[in-house]
């Protein structure tokens, strides 16, 4: 069975089947997890942890994408998208047992939407124009915006607004890679960590409040998850196989077929966001001619990449952002592979073939570099193959390594990284802008953003698109916007989208009401375990 969104054969088969309380899920992770900072739960590692230790003020429904209650009742927005007032429910605690009420809210929100200089914590990329909170009761409070921010309600039902204690907010963001100092309201709590290996969450007894239409309510049905960080892909679903996993993520699509024939089910949801790409650092001279960009763009065959190493739970990219992304248009007609039009682009750029069969220019060879990405699946063969597609018009692309300690350094630095693989998800068309923008994820690498390497490159239509993106109330025109922006990029050829990149789940057939939120992160909240024979 191949999940989009977590329900499928096995879940059905549910329907029929009382819940059944207790019992412990074993769930092995690719990687460790990082920090655990709210905002800082798009790595997915982190996600998968904080998804079930911590509630949001709301819930967006994975199937629909409306947004829903949770943490808050109810909600109202002025006219301009510049003031939220949300009812919060009554009665909510924190695991520490101190209450998640509006000031508490208004703490998390003044932390994510402005940082914090002395405990080095980052503005969140979800929050935009953000000004300040206003606590106006014990369960009312109402947010000031200094422009219009209407991706501000689906950004607090996001993986980075989980909700914590104002003991957690008041760390520093270098202890928080510690588990066990994260105290949220969620249906878990942590009991135990040995960083960087395990961690094991214990159900919370009292929790009474999870989102408000979802028909599961209460305690959790489990009594305890085991975490266990398994880097290796062979590892993973032997121990699934044999019984001694219940869950695992990153199944590579080479291993679909064996699992599935065992009897395991494969979960693939969307990430509803920025697809899969190759993106360029116009900063870097070789790659600065949009004529060399475009022609790179023509000579990758993403045709090619998806039937040779993926399966159909990774559709090719048609566009920056995927299908199920809000605002998505088709520019599968700018994206062709065409040997002969990648191969004059350069001739007219100056790039000549030399001897040794290399594109040469004033002496030196186009000769490009990028570090994998161990997040993303099968990103090393992904670049390899580009690679070979690349030598075919007489481009050197070098694939290097990311475990090197320089590497993350290094794919800051546009001299040494021109060319680099990307994605995020999230179901908002504000995740166009945490992805290019300079002072967000600058994927780019434009001029004020997280690299002081950069010489002089800034692309001020862009962060102006960008700019209105974020700041348009009206959802017509926001889309709209959302559209000028992917045919921008893709006429600057900025990008060369890959494939839609899903989360890849593997799980065993006894274990029931395996979900997601709206970007494939998993939640455990309605998760159980039947008796096995």
């Amino acid at each position: 069975m191949a999940g989009t969104g977590g329900w499928g054969a096995a879940q059905a088969a549910g329907f029929n089947e009382k819940p059944v309380q207790g019992g412990t899920l074993i769930y092995l992770e690719q990687q460790a997890h990082t920090n655990l900072y709210s905002p800082a739960g798009g790595f997915y590692p982190n996600g998968g942890i904080l998804n079930q230790i911590t509630d949001k003020l709301t819930y967006q429904n994975p199937k629909t994408l409306e947004i829903e209650p949770w943490i808050a009742e109810s909600w109202t927005v002025n006219a301009d998208a510049t003031e939220y007032t949300f009812k919060i429910r009554k009665g909510v605690t924190f695991s520490d047992g101190t209450p998640l009420d509006a000031a508490a809210v208004a703490k998390n929100y003044d932390t994510f939407g402005r940082g914090n200089k002395d405990l080095k914590l980052p503005i969140s990329e979800v929050i935009n124009n953000y000004d300040r909170s206003e606590v106006i009761d014990s369960s009312t409070v109402k947010f000031y915006f200094k422009k219009p921010s209407p991706g501000f309600l689906q950004g607090t039902s996001v993986i980075g607004s989980g909700l914590v204690s104002l003991a957690t907010l008041a760390l520093p963001y270098e202890t928080l890679g510690d588990a066990t100092k994260i105290i949220g309201s969620g249906p878990f709590v942590v009991a135990s960590e040995t960083l960087g290996r395990e961690l094991n969450l214990k159900v919370r007894a009292d929790y009474n409040w999870g989102p408000a239409k979802l028909e599961h309510q209460g305690r959790a049905y489990l009594d305890s998850i085991k975490y266990v960080v398994t880097p290796e892909d062979s590892v993973r679903i032997g121990a699934l196989l044999a019984g001694q996993a219940d869950v695992i993520r990153q199944i590579q699509a080479y291993d679909e077929k064996q699992v599935e024939d065992e009897g395991y089910l494969i979960y693939a949801p969307s990430t509803r966001g920025v697809n899969n790409s190759v993106v360029f650092r116009p900063d870097n001279p070789l790659v600065s001619d949009i004529r060399v960009r475009r022609a790179l763009l023509h000579a990758t065959n993403t045709d090619e990449i998806v039937s040779t190493l993926f399966s159909a739970h990774y559709p090719k990219a048609s566009s920056i952002i995927a299908k199920t992304a809000l605002g998505y248009i088709d520019l599968s007609p700018k994206l062709t592979h065409d040997l002969d039009k990648a191969k004059a682009l350069l001739d007219e750029a100056g790039w000549k073939v030399s001897a040794n069969g290399l594109r040469q220019k004033d002496g030196k060879n186009l000769e490009l570099s990028a570090y994998e990405s161990l997040p993303q699946p099968q990103n090393k063969e992904t670049l390899q193959l580009v690679s070979q597609q690349w030598g075919k018009i007489g481009v050197k692309l070098n694939v290097l390594t990311a475990d090197s300690g320089s590497a993350t350094v290094n794919n800051f630095d546009p001299a040494k990284a021109p060319v680099s693989p990307a994605m995020v998800g999230r179901a908002d068309p504000d995740v166009i802008k945490s992805q290019y923008y300079p002072t967000n994820r600058n994927v780019l690498l434009q001029k004020g953003g997280n690299s002081d390497k950069v010489q002089s490159f800034l692309d001020d239509q862009l962060n102006t698109l960008l700019d209105k993106l974020a700041s348009e109330p009206d959802r017509a025109k926001r889309l709209a916007i959302a559209g000028d922006v992917q045919n921008y990029v893709v006429d600057q050829a900025y990008v060369i989208p890959i494939f839609e990149e899903p989360q890849a789940f593997a799980a065993a057939p006894y274990v029931r009401g395996v979900s997601f939120e709206a970007v494939g992160r998993p939640s455990f909240y309605s998760t159980w375990l039947t008796p096995r024979n």
